[in-house]
């Protein structure tokens, strides 16, 4: 068990190991994302949230001062 400790240690060896895990945690969300169609539309929905006015329902108040 100390071998693989020592292994791991190796800035080398954990560097690809990092890489290996970063890239099946990658995979994996984008599986979890695109595997249902449904879900995939409900997210697929939400990219255009920050280009929505969400002042809609509140009509703006005008200042008296504003007219000059």
């Amino acid at each position: 068990m100390s071998e693989f400790f020592q292994w791991f240690t190796d800035p080398n060896n954990a560097r690809m190991f990092v890489t290996i895990l970063f890239f099946v945690t990658y995979s994996l969300v984008l599986l979890y994302i695109y595997s249902s169609k449904k879900r995939s539309k409900r997210l697929e929905s939400y990219k255009n949230i920050p280009f929505q006015d969400g002042d809609d329902d509140v009509t703006p108040q005008r200042k008296e001062n504003e007219h000059e």
